[in-house]
C-alpha cells in the first residue's frame, strides 16, 4: 500500500517517561481531509501522541510517516497548536507580532517578515474576528481571544495538516463555534485536522473520524462507524451511553 495514501501513519509507537509508558504500540493511519479527534480519559496520552507526531517528544520505539515521509522532511507541511497552559502568555508582545511568528518557517531564520507575511497575518486575524486586537498585549487578552490569536498564527503557515491540541478548552461557546467553523472550512479546503477533544457530546456534531485512545489504540475510523456504547466503554473503562444523532 502507498503510505502517501495517509497524512501521517503512526507504526508501533511506544512513548515512556520513567520507564511507564504513556503509548503503547500504536498503530494509527489518518486519511487526508479528515476532521478527526483524538478522545480518551485524562493520562491516555492524547497530547504525548501529538507531541510524539511532531517529533518534540521521542519514542522508545516505532516510527511517524507524514505523507510517506519523515516529520523532519515535512515540517513545511504541519502546523500545530498547543494547550494554552504550556504558553507563557505573559511574555510582552502583540497578537500580530505572535501571528506573524507562523511566517517564520516558510521565510527561515535569517530572513524578516515583510508586508506580504504582514497582510497574510492581518488576513488571518480577520478570519478569526480578531483583527481589531493586532496591537493588544497577548497577555491582556481572555482565555477565548488567546486561542483564536493561536489559530491564527497556524493559518498563516497553510499548512496540509493541522495538529491542535485542545483549542477549544477553556472557551466561551461563541468562540468554539467559531473555531470549529474554521477547521470545518479548511477540511473543506482539503486540509487534515487531528485534534484532541474532551467533549463526547460533540463528536459526531463537528468531526468526520475519531480515534479513542486509552494508552493503547482502542479504535480509529469514520465517526458513523466507531463512535458507539461499545468503543466508548472500552476506552473509559465505564458503561457509557452516549446519544450519536447521524
Amino acid at each position: 500500500m502507498n503510505k502517501k495514501n495517509y497524512a501521517i501513519q503512526v507504526d508501533d509507537l511506544t512513548v515512556a517517561y520513567d520507564y511507564k509508558p504513556v503509548l503503547w504500540d500504536i498503530d494509527l493511519k489518518i486519511p487526508e481531509g479528515v476532521l478527526m479527534a483524538i478522545v480518551g480519559p485524562n493520562g491516555a496520552g492524547k497530547s504525548t501522541l501529538i507531541k510524539a507526531i511532531l517529533g518534540i517528544i521521542k519514542p522508545i520505539a516505532g516510527s511517524v510517516k507524514v505523507f510517506g515521509k519523515p516529520y523532519k522532511k515535512q515540517v513545511d507541511k504541519v502546523a500545530y497548536v498547543p494547550q494554552k497552559g504550556s504558553v507563557d502568555w505573559d511574555f510582552p508582545t502583540t497578537a500580530l507580532d505572535v501571528v506573524m511568528m507562523g511566517t517564520y518557517g516558510s521565510l527561515g531564520w535569517i530572513k524578516r517578515p515583510g508586508q506580504k507575511e504582514k497582510k497574510a497575518a492581518l488576513e488571518a486575524l480577520e478570519k478569526v474576528g480578531m483583527l481589531s486586537f493586532q496591537d493588544r498585549q497577548i497577555s491582556q487578552l481572555s482565555g477565548g481571544q488567546q486561542q483564536r490569536i493561536f489559530l491564527a498564527r497556524a493559518l498563516v503557515q497553510n499548512a496540509a495538516i493541522y495538529l491542535m491540541d485542545e483549542p477549544f478548552q477553556g472557551v466561551d461557546a461563541t468562540t468554539e463555534k467559531a473555531i470549529i467553523n474554521i477547521l470545518k472550512e479548511l477540511k473543506s479546503d482539503g486540509k487534515t485536522l487531528i485534534v484532541v477533544h474532551h467533549d463526547l457530546q460533540t463528536v459526531p456534531e463537528y468531526f468526520d473520524w475519531v480515534t479513542f485512545l486509552n494508552v493503547k489504540g482502542i479504535a480509529s475510523g469514520p465517526v458513523k462507524d466507531i463512535f458507539n456504547d461499545d468503543n466508548l466503554t472500552k476506552t473509559y473503562g465505564i458503561n457509557y451511553k452516549v446519544a450519536v444523532n447521524q
